[in-house]
């Protein structure tokens, strides 16, 4: 699969990135500052609330630094609407034939999820080479990425779902994971209560995780 505009590099680079159900569009800019202060370049904005696509629209308008991506797109309207607001990748929790063509359509690179090994060769057959593994955790974390490496050395995985400080490492660690996703360090009830300090905090820990794995890569 190609990488229009080195979005999947990008995501190497930054290693973790946070999977943000945003409230209100107005919290989108001191998010994106924040982020970008603490030392993480990326953000998956969740398709899960009605500010969503504004969000989007407004962080790739004014924080051109930063790389910003939809996610639980699950229907074709929303992913229109991730595409009218510039999303630079797109993630799903499932894999959807309709949505991956979807996207290549529109070339917008797509990340769909992944669980089994059958879904695995529907990414290969569709040409997609980078897959969310969903729920991580849940499936079999690092054992089971391990697992589906043997079998699929071209593919590179985002596993997303249980992925918190205490585990980020090992994940990283892992030859075929391209970056993490995670919702510990970018929570909604901080973002509905404005403290960015938190936040600020806590990305900032999630990247030195990053730094201290992946080193030069990373910075």
């Amino acid at each position: 699969m190609t990488d229009p505009g080195g979005v999947f590099g990008r995501l190497r680079a930054v290693g973790v990135v946070p999977v943000v159900e945003i409230p209100d569009a107005a919290a989108a800019l001191p998010l994106a500052d924040t982020l970008l202060e603490a030392g993480l370049g990326a953000i998956e904005i969740t398709f899960r609330t009605a500010a969503a696509g504004d969000a989007l629209a407004a962080i790739r308008r004014e924080r051109p630094a930063m790389l910003a991506g939809a996610g639980t797109i699950l229907r074709p309207e929303q992913l229109r609407a991730a595409v009218a607001a510039g999303a630079q990748f797109v993630m799903t929790p499932g894999f959807s034939p309709a949505i991956v063509r979807g996207a290549l359509e529109h070339q917008v690179p797509i990340i769909p999820g992944i669980a089994t090994p059958s879904e695995v060769q529907l990414g290969l057959d569709a040409g997609v080479t980078v897959l969310k593994l969903y729920p991580a955790e849940l499936l079999g974390g690092v054992a089971w990425l391990r697992a589906l490496g043997a079998p699929f050395p071209e593919v590179s995985f985002v596993p997303s779902g249980g992925i918190d400080a205490e585990n980020l490492a090992v994940y990283l660690e892992q030859q075929n994971v391209l970056a993490c996703g995670g919702t510990w360090f970018v929570k909604r009830q901080s973002l509905a209560a404005g403290d960015f300090a938190t936040i600020g905090t806590r990305t900032s820990e999630a990247a030195g995780i990053v730094r201290r794995v992946r080193g030069s890569a990373a910075e």
